[in-house]
């Protein structure tokens, strides 16, 4: 540490009312969080980044400063979790994340970024850069209940980019909204990592594989979708057939049939499908 810093550090009265000001915060964002915990945590955490940031730009305070912030706001806030250097550090990358709202500290509350834990919101702002992908991951966290794990499968596997970009006749077979909804629906391509089968595994395999890992299917498919069964039977002009898996969304409010198939695309496949819905008089239109 050099001798200015020292200097900055032990002989100005501003630092000590700086430090005093964040101790306050924190003590009237405890008393705040019995109403709403994570909410105002949040806040607590972008404001404490942002007053950093700016004593960093308006001072030129270095990292050796906001250590000694680190140790002081702990020993005066003893029993107190979330202040260690690197959280610290998270808040002042938190606060940065995000510089549509630097200039209104207001409009903070109406992000969902205050709606999702604190791990979530990092493991977001260090995987993601895109401002609107770093929100879409937001929104998917609290529309499916995401845990920290399941959040990091999923921008692992590239959610993200793959939503909504399979190829369908919504468009043409379906009314606004309920097209586009049904489009955001379906991924392409699908990740099912979970699957354990070795090389030229059959059709038969896959099938049971997916249902062996039901929870992680559902998960992967996303929100909605729920399970009717496998080999659902149907009986058409007395000749049996049977669906290798059926699903029911219930915000589209329609069936949706899965043909697992371990070749390439055939035309006849689409074929198939098409005479499934078309006599069982499902709503669902095919995946092309």
């Amino acid at each position: 540490m050099n001798v200015k810093n020292k200097k900055i550090i032990n002989t100005t009265s501003d630092y000590q009312l700086f430090l005093e000001h964040l101790k306050n915060k924190v003590r009237h964002a405890q008393f705040k969080a019995s109403l709403a915990v994570n909410s105002e945590l949040i806040q607590l955490y972008w404001e404490i980044g942002k007053s950093i940031v700016e004593k960093q730009e308006q001072e030129g305070w270095k990292a050796q400063v906001i250590e000694k912030l680190c140790k002081d706001l702990q020993s005066s806030l003893p029993g107190i979790q979330g202040f260690s250097r690197a959280n610290i550090f998270n808040m002042r990358s938190f606060y940065l994340a995000y510089p549509r709202i630097q200039q209104a500290v207001g409009l903070l509350n109406t992000l969902p970024i205050v709606n999702i834990p604190w791990g979530h919101n990092i493991l977001i702002i260090t995987k993601i850069k895109p401002l609107e992908e770093r929100l879409w991951y937001v929104d998917q966290t609290i529309k499916h209940g995401l845990s920290r794990s399941a959040l990091e499968d999923w921008i692992k596997n590239k959610a993200y980019k793959r939503h909504g970009k399979a190829i369908t006749n919504f468009a043409q077979q379906l009314p606004d909204p309920q097209s586009q909804l049904a489009q955001e629906t379906l991924k392409d391509p699908y990740n099912f990592d979970f699957l354990t089968l070795d090389a030229g595994f059959r059709e038969l395999e896959l099938e049971q594989g997916l249902v062996d890992h039901i929870q992680k299917l559902l998960l992967e498919l996303g929100k909605g979708f729920a399970f009717i069964g496998r080999q659902y039977h149907l009986e058409i002009a007395g000749d049996d057939y049977y669906l290798d898996l059926l699903f029911y969304h219930i915000h589209l409010r329609c069936y949706c049939v899965v043909e697992l198939k371990t070749t390439d695309f055939k035309p006849e496949y689409a074929g198939k499908l098409n005479f499934y819905l078309k006599c069982t008089h499902m709503s669902t239109p095919i995946v092309k």
